[in-house]
């Protein structure tokens, strides 16, 4: 006869078993980093056993799984941008003289759906991924972001044109959508 104790951890074992895979390719679709997806996806359980016994009464514990991997993504890119802020101005040149190099980031071709999503803001980002690698309505997507529904609708619908523009005006949103949906198997995971 088991414990509530052992009955909790076979649960939250069950439950590890059957999401970390799409929390980490989640992870990886909102960071753009592979290395980094396992990490958070392992972070965001960790957080999710410490709350098991709320989190599981609540109802919808993939969808508070899927915000916490996507608070800890927007935390993780939050750093990465004030890093690479401080590098750049570590680096500039002093007295802001002008050395004939262009303003602004130097901005590559965008080949890639991955690379593209990476240069999507954070929300839009994640709208697009949710609603069309994750296949979630968008009431659900507005739950684990923690926005409205029409925040969604808009964000996504933006999200997607912006795609669309850098992969080139030609890309039909359809076929955008079928490129990030084509993550949803794992793609380089």
């Amino acid at each position: 006869m088991g414990t509530a104790v052992d009955d909790a951890a076979a649960e939250f074992h069950a439950f590890f078993e059957a999401h970390y895979a799409e929390l980490a390719r989640l992870a990886h679709l909102l960071t753009g980093e592979a290395d980094a997806a396992d990490d958070l996806a392992a972070d965001a359980l960790l957080a999710l056993w410490h709350r098991w016994d709320r989190v599981r009464e609540a109802g919808h514990p993939v969808a508070y799984a899927r915000g916490v991997v996507a608070n800890l993504a927007r935390t993780r890119i939050r750093s990465a941008v004030r890093e690479r802020r401080r590098i750049a101005l570590f680096w500039a040149p002093l007295g802001g003289g002008d050395d004939g190099a262009a303003e602004g980031p130097d901005v590559p071709a965008v080949v890639d759906v991955q690379e593209a999503l990476r240069r999507l803001p954070f929300r839009k980002r994640a709208c697009v991924v949710l609603r069309h690698a994750f296949d979630l309505s968008e009431r659900d997507t507005s739950l684990v972001l923690g926005i409205s529904v029409g925040t969604v609708k808009s964000q996504t619908s933006r999200g997607v044109a912006e795609l669309q523009r850098m992969l080139g005006g030609e890309t039909p949103a359809a076929r955008v959508r079928v490129a990030v949906a084509a993550q949803r198997s794992g793609g380089d995971r």
